[in-house]
């Protein structure tokens, strides 16, 4: 599950007024694709601003029919049925969106991959599991990952899986995908501002009435709720990828929930990941790779990529950042 813990929204839900007109402050909480979505939008009026917030979430419920493993019905649920057996044709949007998700695993040298819903079978983090899968167990559950057996066609709008059995699920990009269709539904409405926290994964455009920026807070992980610090925000995301609840303690080593498609095995040595960028669905699948990958290689990976920034809690909670990342 991925929980706001290191980073908290600061939302500004009083009226507020502009020099030239006056607008307000809308916002609703709901659950969408499993997990809680806030949606705030900043309106002319309270009717106004209900109805903007009504059409993000019919946009979010229509990338939850696309996307959602658990839909039998859904494209994502028909690529999964037909494995090994045979190509299925999707819409050009599911299409664009894997092969989008390919192109990250391949950017991560594989630390994200779609593919990785088999890992599942031999991991629980429910709190009952006190040992460690064995090799073979985890080498079974390694024979129907991998982003090399997804064979797109581009001509036909194709996906196949070529190993049966073999499963894809969105869990690591889903939300900040949708996340970036809400928003750009509504910018296309002319919806001023607004921000859009699916679940962690956070999307923000325009500034509050007030004119200020939309504030994110740097949350203590040593003193729970309370702030270390503000950065602001415009026109930009953030996704959150963190371990504080989901773990497994084996032989008195921690395993978080974060699984490494590589390996079979959870990732180690990091609390939580925040990367910042324009895409929430980049930030989402990099936040899961970065994890993955460690701090090291992470911070090497964030480096490289213009306008993408990070900030990593290490297992000894150990703030780690780049430079464009810059405490009031």
């Amino acid at each position: 599950m991925r929980n706001v813990i290191f980073l908290m929204l600061c939302f500004c839900f009083l009226v507020g007024f502009s020099q030239e007109r006056n607008f307000i402050t809308v916002h609703r909480t709901i659950k969408l694709m499993g997990s809680k979505f806030d949606i705030t939008v900043v309106a002319d009026n309270e009717e106004i601003g209900y109805i903007n917030i009504e059409e993000a979430v019919s946009e979010i419920k229509r990338i939850e029919k696309l996307i959602s493993s658990w839909d039998e019905n859904s494209e994502t649920s028909l690529i999964n049925a037909n494995a090994g057996i045979k190509a299925v044709a999707v819409s050009f949007e599911l299409f664009q969106l894997i092969e989008r998700a390919i192109q990250i695993s391949e950017l991560t040298n594989g630390a994200f991959d779609i593919t990785q819903a088999g890992l599942g079978s031999v991991w629980t983090f429910d709190g009952a599991m006190n040992y460690k899968p064995t090799e073979a167990e985890i080498k079974s559950s390694l024979t129907k990952v991998g982003y090399q057996n997804i064979e797109l066609n581009a001509k036909e709008l194709t996906v196949f899986l070529k190993i049966k059995g073999m499963k894809i699920g969105f869990g690591a990009i889903g939300k900040g995908y949708a996340a970036d269709k809400a928003k750009e539904h509504l910018v296309e409405k002319q919806v001023r501002a607004g921000v859009i926290n699916a679940a962690g994964d956070f999307t923000t455009w325009g500034t509050k009435v007030t004119g200020e920026k939309w504030l994110i807070g740097i949350a203590n992980p040593l003193s729970k709720g309370k702030i270390f610090s503000w950065l602001p925000v415009l026109e930009s995301s953030v996704a959150t990828t963190e371990s504080f609840d989901r773990f497994v303690m084996i032989d008195g080593k921690k395993y978080s929930h974060i699984m490494d498609p590589r390996t079979g095995i959870p990732a180690i040595g990091i609390n939580s990941v925040s990367v910042f960028s324009k895409s929430a669905e980049l930030c989402d699948a990099l936040s899961t790779a970065v994890f993955v990958l460690g701090v090291g290689r992470g911070m090497a990976l964030i480096n490289q990529l213009n306008g993408t920034e990070v900030i990593i809690l290490d297992s000894n909670n150990i703030m780690h950042k780049t430079p464009g990342i810059l405490f009031d």
